[in-house]
C-alpha cells in the first residue's frame, strides 16, 4: 500500500468516526441508552445497543459503496456533495433553534416516553438507594449465552436503537461517506469505534453527561464538519477526478 492510499484509508476511518461522534453525542439513541441503563444492566444495555448500531452501520455502508454500481463515481460524488452540504447547513440551523439545556429538556422527555412515571420514581428511589434490587439467578454455558442475547430487554433495546438510527443522520452520513470512499471497510470501523464510544459514555455517565453536555455547540459543530465534508468532497471531485 502507498502512502497516498494509506493516508485516504485514514481519512475514510476519521471521518467516520468524526461523524459519529458530532451526530451521537448527546441526541436521542444516546439519552435513550442513558435511560434504559438507569433501569437495566449496563452491559446489557451496551452489547444490545452496539449490536443494533454495528448492523446498521454494516449495511449502511454496504449500501453507499453499492451507490456507483448504479450511478457513475462522478455523479455520486456530486450527490454526496449536496447530501453534505444540505445536512451541514440544517444542523446549523437546528444549533440555532437549540436551547442551551436541550440535552436535560430531551432526556426528560425521553424519561417519560420509554419508563414511564412510576418507572421512574423508582428508578429514583434505586439511585438514592431506596430500593434493594433483588440478586438475579445466573446459569451458564451456552443456556446463559442464548438467555442473554434473546432476553426480552435485548430484544427490545436493540429494537428501539435500531429503528431510531433508521434514517438518521448519522445512517445518511454514513451512507455517503462510504459512496464517496474507495475504503468503506475504514468507514465501517470509523463509525462502529464512535458508536462504541457514544454508547460507553451514555451507558455509564450518560445523566451526568445530559446536563454537562451542549448538544447546541455539538449540533452546531457537526453543522461545520459536513460542510467541510462538502468542501473536501467538491475538491476532490474537481482536483482529483476518479480516472475510472
Amino acid at each position: 500500500m502507498s502512502d497516498t492510499e494509506a493516508q485516504t484509508g485514514l481519512s475514510a476511518f476519521v471521518a467516520g468516526f468524526a461523524m459519529i461522534m458530532v451526530s451521537e453525542m448527546g441526541d436521542r439513541t444516546f439519552l435513550s441508552n442513558c435511560v434504559m441503563a438507569m433501569k437495566h444492566d449496563r452491559k446489557l444495555v451496551f452489547f444490545s445497543a452496539m449490536a443494533a448500531l454495528s448492523l446498521m452501520a454494516i449495511l449502511s455502508a454496504i449500501l453507499g459503496y453499492t451507490l456507483p454500481a448504479l450511478l457513475s463515481k462522478k455523479y455520486t460524488q456530486y450527490l454526496a456533495i449536496v447530501l453534505f452540504i444540505i445536512f451541514g447547513v440544517k444542523m446549523l440551523m437546528e444549533a440555532k433553534e437549540m436551547s442551551h439545556n436541550q440535552a436535560e429538556e430531551e432526556l426528560e422527555e425521553v424519561n417519560k416516553q420509554l419508563i414511564g412515571g412510576d418507572e421512574l420514581h423508582k428508578l429514583e428511589q434505586l439511585e438514592s438507594g431506596g430500593v434493594v434490587v433483588e440478586p438475579i439467578k445466573k446459569t451458564s454455558g451456552w443456556v446463559n449465552l442464548f438467555n442473554y442475547i434473546f432476553s426480552p430487554t435485548f430484544v427490545q433495546i436493540f429494537t428501539i436503537t435500531f429503528l431510531a438510527e433508521w434514517g438518521d443522520r448519522s445512517q445518511i452520513g454514513t451512507i455517503i461517506l462510504a459512496a464517496s470512499s474507495d475504503y468503506p471497510i475504514n468507514v465501517i470501523l470509523g463509525t462502529i469505534i464512535g458508536h462504541g464510544i457514544c454508547t460507553a459514555l451514555a451507558v455509564i455517565c450518560g445523566k451526568l453527561l445530559a446536563k454537562k453536555i451542549s448538544v447546541k455547540t455539538v449540533t452546531f459543530v457537526g453543522g461545520c464538519l459536513f460542510l467541510l465534508f462538502g468542501i473536501y468532497t467538491l475538491l476532490e471531485a474537481i482536483f482529483w477526478p476518479d480516472e475510472n
